[in-house]
């Protein structure tokens, strides 16, 4: 058995080609145009990578972008000042700060100042508590990818058995809230989980989501799983001064023989993230304004 691949990088593109269709819609009918502000704090290489990305692709969907790049001792009274105002600022309908933060600031206090409708990461108390019990919330960008690529696949998830390896707050607890909505059976492993091969094998669905480059082997898995692997991690070079590669959490090579299906990295989940944040911030603009929510673009 070899894997059909799922590209992520071509599935994006759709989800921007049908953000930008409807943010035009937006335009046309109704004069709106929805607005995403960045807010960058320091200068970490990676967030201004990242961070230039967004901007690019918020534009280029027809959306209003407003970056604010600060200095890095910014004091947290100066960036509570500055979201507070972008929380009554009505052109602007998402609001994201780049993480992680400079140490002296608390990045808790700073996600819960952001307003929940507002808050197009899906990290505020609120809505963590709104997809925890059922309720319709902003959902976090990388858990809405996989998703829509799991969805995608399998047409119906109910009744699959899944596991998420890893629980952070940012991709394995929401992905769990997220299966268990669309009527999966849900595992959570982690560090602690005994026997971990044994209990990933019993699964239809494996979302990888642990931090350790190709922890996880394809004789950990079920025949015909599908694995979506959300790590990225950057192995040593293997010469002086080059870049070692990157690989996820999933040994791709020995797993492609064994699942079904497989999304790889780079190329996979990665830029679905990018392409659920601005399908987010639509969310957000069509809700604030009492207008239809975007098919296929929502938990």
């Amino acid at each position: 058995m070899s894997a059909s691949v799922i590209d992520g990088k071509a599935f994006a593109a759709e989800v921007r080609g049908k953000v930008a269709a409807k943010v035009s819609e937006l335009k046309d009918k109704h004069g709106i145009v929805p607005g995403l502000a960045v807010v960058l704090v320091g200068e970490d290489p990676a967030s201004q990578v990242y961070v230039r990305s967004k901007g690019k692709q918020t534009v280029e969907v027809g959306m209003q972008s407003f970056e604010h790049k600060l200095d890095v001792g910014t004091s947290e009274a100066d960036l509570l000042a500055l979201i507070d105002k972008l929380n009554t600022d009505p052109a602007v309908n998402g609001i994201l700060v780049q993480l992680p933060l400079p140490k002296h600031l608390n990045e808790d206090l700073v996600i819960n100042s952001i307003a929940p409708e507002k808050d197009v990461d899906g990290f505020h108390i609120s809505n963590v508590g709104r997809l925890a019990t059922g309720q319709k919330a902003m959902v976090p960008c990388t858990p809405l990818g996989c998703l829509m690529l799991l969805r995608d696949h399998f047409g119906s998830l109910s009744g699959k058995d899944a596991v998420v390896i890893g629980r952070s707050n940012i991709v394995g607890k929401p992905m769990a809230q997220l299966l268990l909505r669309d009527s999966c059976t849900v595992t959570v492993a982690h560090s602690r989980t005994k026997d971990i091969e044994d209990v990933v094998r019993r699964a239809d669905i494996v979302v990888a989501a642990v931090g350790r480059a190709e922890m996880v082997k394809g004789d950990w898995l079920k025949p015909g799983a599908v694995v979506i692997d959300v790590g990225i991690n950057r192995l040593e070079p293997t010469e002086e001064g080059g870049k070692g590669r990157l690989v996820g959490d999933v040994d791709y090579a020995s797993a492609a023989e064994v699942a079904g299906a497989i999304t790889p990295v780079p190329g996979g989940v990665g830029p679905m993230t990018i392409a659920c944040l601005l399908a987010n911030t639509l969310t957000a603009t069509c809700r604030v304004n009492g207008l239809a929510e975007p098919e296929g673009l929502t938990a």
